[in-house]
């Protein structure tokens, strides 16, 4: 049977909107959504109902902009974590990667995207003037900029330094032991966490 000739509207629409998830063509999402017509009913119930919840229910820490069940996330509201060093990462999967580590113990900046004109992104679609108000309270000590190692990532940090560099604060980004080029949540972890450790003054690497 070809797969566009589908027995039931039902299938055929479950299988369109598992398909429009990034990296999952019309054969994966069929054999997802069979798969699913196999479980008991209780257990897809609790599928659905996690996927609506994470939509409506989930939030943005007021603070970093990482997502969080509450107001303020974990790692902002945890007394143990140095809150005076700031980890500024593009978006929520490099703070998971960053956590795998095991390396670090400040906080977050979560910007939510890197400067990007060919995808008409620029500084105010992005989390910085939060960032910068953050610096100006006058409690943060260091900024580390923990981007990807491309061009838009090198663009964003340049553009931040600048920003920030009339601010007295320690301005560093991760040490090289990240390739250029690479994405920081498909580097691995003991790479990541050295980086991390070595970090570099973000002026001496520009200058």
């Amino acid at each position: 049977m070809n797969i566009e000739q589908f027995p039931s509207k039902l299938l055929e629409n479950a299988v369109t909107e598992f398909a429009r998830l990034p990296g999952i063509g019309k054969k994966t999402a069929l054999r997802l959504v069979l798969h699913l017509l196999k479980r008991d009913q209780d257990e897809v119930h609790r599928f659905g109902e996690a996927i609506t919840r994470l939509k409506d229910e989930v939030m943005h820490c007021l603070l970093c902009h990482n997502i969080s069940d509450t107001d303020t996330c974990n790692i902002c509201s945890n007394s143990s974590r140095d809150h005076g060093l700031v980890c500024v990462v593009e978006n929520i999967r490099d703070v998971m990667s960053i956590e795998n580590t095991q390396q670090y113990k400040g906080v977050y900046h979560v910007l939510g995207g890197i400067i990007s004109p060919m995808d008409g992104i620029g500084p105010s679609d992005l989390e910085i003037e939060s960032l910068l108000k953050r610096v100006e309270e006058g409690s943060i000590r260091e900024v580390i900029f923990a981007l990807s190692t491309t061009m838009e990532g090198d663009s964003t940090n340049f553009y931040l330094y600048k920003k920030l560099s009339n601010n007295n604060i320690r301005i560093t980004t991760l040490a090289r032991g990240v390739s250029v080029g690479d994405e920081l949540e498909f580097t691995d972890e003991l790479t990541l966490g050295r980086s991390i450790v070595n970090r570099l003054l973000y002026e001496n690497i520009i200058s």
